[in-house]
């Protein structure tokens, strides 16, 4: 790309937001040259308004630091300035879709982390390596906005990332009954021990509407495009739980799958080794070179050996055996503020710039 698309970041003081900084550092395609977040943080640099705040393990990025804050709320200021823009808000979900429409109808396209356009009929929700062919729903979307360019786009919820690309690698068995399991880190919820010190050694069992989202989310990335939106798959049946542990980051699935057609393990594991999507056939920038490794030991995957796996954007998956209820069982583990939000949306948003739906407004 001779010249990098100008990138904005809204919600760019929280963790997510964050995450958003800190990976976009010397991205070949991206720069960072807008930030917005509240009123309350508007006009200070980026540093001042983060202050200690700062939670990634890298330091902030210079480039970044002397940024002054927008309002998030002054969409054409913010969009004036712009290709693009993510968005990492914390709004409610209302407030959130109308800021997402606002930023689109300014002809900006925006690639979206937070969950409330996930069932909007013509917004894609997409995992680039799984479903990339329903950000063809964009031109419906498009014509509702009154839009040329500018449309909302999002990526699916953090939890399902360590499970649901392992079950669509095995589609061709038709896997038809899931249970499934989620061990969650704390990051998840825009967490530290420091900032959540009633975590450690601590064991929640419940994440407020985690477990609907797991269930329901991969049957619309499974569903198919019709007449300009998405219909949700009717298979499997998917039923979870999602409990919150005192890990920092890294999403661990335990998971019991029935099939119609019968497979063997060798098979399943083969299919898992050579799963390849259209990030990998296009060599994107953020894209793993393998999406998932099997891992043979009967100890992995485990979050401090694995959970930066292709630099955060692979899904390690071991413990596959046969099960006495069940066909199958597996752990999946994947990294959730890298593959499972900030990395995700990035991924997304290289894809639609490959697929020219993101291009240079100058």
């Amino acid at each position: 790309m001779e010249k990098k698309l100008r990138v904005g970041i809204l919600g760019a003081t929280g963790m997510v937001g964050q995450r958003f900084i800190s990976l976009l550092e010397d991205h070949p395609w991206f720069e960072v040259v807008t930030v917005a977040a509240s009123p309350r943080s508007a006009g200070k640099t980026y540093e001042e308004a983060v202050g200690d705040r700062w939670k990634m393990k890298k330091p902030m990025p210079e480039g970044v630091k002397k940024l002054i804050i927008h309002n998030v709320n002054e969409v054409e200021e913010v969009a004036s300035t712009v290709d693009f823009v993510f968005s990492a808000v914390d709004m409610t979900k209302e407030e959130i879709r109308l800021i997402e429409d606002a930023y689109a109808k300014t002809e900006t396209p925006v690639v979206s982390n937070n969950s409330a356009h996930r069932w909007t009929p013509d917004v894609p929700m997409v995992i680039p390596e799984v479903n990339p062919e329903h950000f063809e729903v964009i031109e419906a979307q498009k014509k509702r906005l009154h839009t040329t360019r500018g449309f909302v786009a999002v990526k699916p919820n953090c939890s399902i990332q360590s499970y649901a690309p392992v079950l669509t690698a095995w589609m061709e068995f038709e896997p038809t009954e899931v249970v499934a399991t989620t061990y969650q880190a704390i990051s998840g919820a825009g967490k530290t021990f420091q900032d959540w010190p009633e975590m450690v050694e601590n064991i929640i069992p419940y994440i407020g509407g985690e477990e609907e989202k797991s269930e329901q989310e991969p049957l619309r990335i499974w569903g198919k495009v019709c007449d300009g939106k998405i219909e949700k798959a009717s298979s499997p049946v998917i039923t979870t739980q999602c409990i919150r542990v005192p890990v920092l980051d890294g999403h661990t699935a335990a998971v019991f799958v029935n099939f119609k057609k019968k497979p063997k393990k060798e098979q399943l594991i083969e299919k898992l080794r050579d799963y390849r999507g259209l990030p990998q056939e296009l060599s994107l920038p953020s894209a793993p070179k393998q999406f998932i490794q099997y891992l043979e030991e009967d100890n992995r995957p485990q979050v401090t050996l694995d959970v930066d796996y292709e630099n955060g954007m692979g899904i390690s998956v071991g413990r596959l055996r046969e099960d006495s209820l069940y066909d199958f069982k597996f752990v999946g583990l994947s990294h959730n503020t890298v593959r499972g939000a900030a990395g995700g949306a990035i991924l997304c948003a290289e894809t639609l710039v490959a697929k020219n739906y993101i291009q240079s407004k100058e």
